[in-house]
């Protein structure tokens, strides 16, 4: 077998446990019935999508992507990846306080959290 260019194995390990973490995220929204738990669940899903964000700017022995006269430019790590996580994480935050608001609402009105018992919810 022959190892990958980022440094060997462990990288498809990450990539492929940072692919499990979305698919339980996904699961959670998917399949659960409580507004916490879908919340959650939106949590696990929006941290598994900065984390591979993270792991595919990453390059082994890169440096920082500040150009300076006397250090070659060849090994630096592409800067993209980390302001999309930096703009994806304020983005997440933002829409989980938003799902936060609108469940603590719909606990106020309806006692309940389980999206099942709220019927005034369709429409």
């Amino acid at each position: 077998m022959k190892k990958n260019k980022k440094g060997g194995w462990n990288f498809v390990l990450v990539y492929i446990l940072c692919l499990c973490l979305c698919f339980v995220g996904l699961y959670g929204l998917v399949m659960k019935k409580n507004l916490l738990k879908i919340i959650i669940s939106f949590i696990i899903m929006d941290n598994a999508l900065n984390l591979f964000f993270i792991i595919v700017g990453y390059k082994k022995g890169g440096s920082f992507p500040v150009f300076l006269k006397n250090r070659p430019a060849d090994n630096i790590v592409d800067p993209l990846p980390q302001a999309l996580v930096l703009t994806s994480i304020v983005i997440g935050l933002s829409i989980t306080i938003l799902m936060v608001a609108v469940a603590l609402r719909l606990y106020h009105r309806y006692k309940t959290f389980d999206i099942t018992k709220i019927k005034e919810l369709r429409g």
